[in-house]
């Protein structure tokens, strides 16, 4: 799926989302390219970060949460210090 959600307002993101994850519970593996930080830490069970075409991460959303390259890719640098 390629940005699912560009576009909804939240509450057609929320049922999107509700969606999603029903497809998945039952056992279907989607590929989700989204911007939607939301969206993706709450459906996916796996993630892969991409920065200018390279992989800088690959975890569960609770590592890449937390992961200082990728915050500082997507967020500045200065956030990568805090913490």
């Amino acid at each position: 799926m390629d940005e699912p959600v560009t576009g909804m307002n939240p509450e057609e993101t929320e049922r999107m989302m509700n969606k999603i994850r029903e497809i998945r519970d039952q056992g279907v593996t989607l590929l989700v390219v989204e911007h939607d930080m939301r969206l993706v830490m709450n459906i996916c069970d796996r993630l892969y970060v991409l920065n200018f075409g390279s992989k800088i991460a690959e975890g569960p959303p609770s590592e890449i949460s937390r992961n200082r390259e990728v915050i500082a890719a997507y967020l500045g640098s200065e956030y990568a210090s805090v913490g």
